[in-house]
């Protein structure tokens, strides 16, 4: 109970810089992947805290799951991903008018996306985070806060605490399932940086019954076409950022629920945390603003997916075979999320998922079909120029009279982007 005591103490001790303790969030990740802590502590998470590799649904006398492991990358699984984004960006070439994005190829194990990739997830996470943080503090009367001196800071690293464990978690298991740098359609790695993720693909490849090539081909094709778009349209990472943003920023939290799930902490009982499930706590908010906010964020998401889709199905339609059995794949598998990716969701109450994916993906075959690769592409050199809902319901009539574009070709787009920073300047808050 003494070693108990030392580690917890050490948890709530240990900086955290935020509403969530990102270095526990980052240790229970690598945890979920090797079964050893990621560093950070210098202590044992699994004989602090038994039962957090325990899966969902399980209880303290379960047995807890395996960890899903976090292969090495061989140099048989660099080359293989050089040659797959090199070819990739070749085949994409004549598909768009956006030239190659990539400035370094690299193939990354599990905990070198969960490494990489921390940064944003901290940026889009601790909105909501700082939410329910607040709100257990919350629990404490305020006629009591003063009372409790330094005890006080303690509620807030609890659920600095508890938070990051489950976030971990969740994190984690995204980290056994992403395929690549941009799978879930955010820009998540370095800038420029196309990475894959062997382990995964080799996994998935097996679930579909298709050669481990073909696989990796297609998977480096959405990723240098993702990589296209974030490095060449200037204003898109900022704007789908600020899209999760913002809707985060507008998440209500039940304060009811925390109370509940915070009332199941017992420091007594370290193996109960795995009952604390910070589920159900978001409150449903049918505001205007919120609704808005999603719309923004579900459009922001569909576009740049749909774009993906059908650039990359135009450059592969001749050269893989299994290529329309894979984009339906990905489309549902986009479309759905998957187990880690509800997780996620549940948990932070953000879902990343183009809901409208195939509607988008109909608006950009309708406008290479009018327009060709070129004035479809320049409508990436503004905001304003974006596809909507109502785009959606009616792609072809978008594509032949929106903003009578038929003659605008690829050139346009630089003055787009120049426009489009000159009203920065001018307009601090534009």
């Amino acid at each position: 109970m003494q070693q108990f005591m030392s580690q917890l103490q050490h948890m709530f001790a240990a900086p955290s810089g935020g509403p969530v303790n990102w270095d526990l969030a980052r240790q229970v990740a690598q945890g979920h992947l090797t079964g050893a802590p990621g560093g950070g502590f210098g202590f044992s998470l699994a004989g602090m805290l038994p039962g957090l590799t325990a899966g969902a649904g399980q209880t303290p006398g379960d047995e807890p799951e395996k960890p899903v492991g976090d292969p090495s990358v061989t140099p048989f699984d660099r080359e293989a991903v050089s040659e797959a984004l090199r070819l990739a960006d070749l085949w994409l070439e004549p598909e768009s008018a956006l030239p190659s994005g990539i400035t370094t190829s690299v193939a990354w194990s599990r905990g070198e996306w969960l490494t990489k990739t921390l940064d944003i997830w901290r940026k889009l996470c601790d909105p909501v985070a700082a939410r329910i943080v607040g709100s257990m503090t919350d629990l404490v009367p305020e006629e009591m806060r003063g009372q409790l001196g330094p005890m006080s800071a303690m509620v807030s690293s609890l659920g600095g605490a508890l938070f990051g464990t489950q976030l971990g978690t969740a994190l984690g298991s995204l980290a056994a399932e992403v395929l690549s740098a941009s799978d879930i359609g955010l820009p998540l790695g370095p800038a420029g940086t196309a990475a894959l993720v062997p382990a995964n693909i080799a996994t998935y490849g097996k679930g579909l019954e298709l050669p481990d090539d073909q696989v990796r081909l297609y998977v480096a094709l959405r990723e240098a076409a993702h990589q296209r778009l974030f490095s060449h349209v200037p204003w898109l990472r900022g704007h789908v950022l600020t899209a999760v943003e913002t809707y985060a920023a507008g998440i209500r939290v039940n304060k009811e629920a925390v109370e509940e799930a915070v009332g199941r902490f017992d420091p007594m009982s370290p193996e109960g945390v795995q009952e604390i499930a910070l589920e159900g706590i978001f409150a449903p908010d049918d505001s205007p603003q919120q609704q808005a906010a999603l719309a923004r964020l579900e459009t922001a998401l569909a576009l740049v997916e749909g774009w993906v889709s059908v650039v990359v199905a135009r450059a592969a339609k001749e050269r893989l075979p299994e290529v329309v059995k894979l984009g339906e794949t990905f489309r549902r598998r986009r479309a759905a999320g998957g187990p880690a990716e509800q997780t996620f969701a549940a948990l932070v109450g953000l879902e990343l998922r183009p809901r409208k994916l195939r509607e988008a993906a109909a608006v950009w075959e309708a406008l290479t079909e009018h327009r060709g690769v070129s004035g479809r592409d320049a409508l990436w050199g503004h905001p304003d120029l974006m596809p909507d809902v109502e785009a959606f319901a009616d792609p072809e009539l978008f594509a032949r009279t929106e903003l009578d574009l038929g003659d605008l070709g690829f050139e346009e787009f630089e003055k787009g982007i120049e426009d489009s920073g000159e009203q920065k300047k001018d307009d601090p808050e534009a």
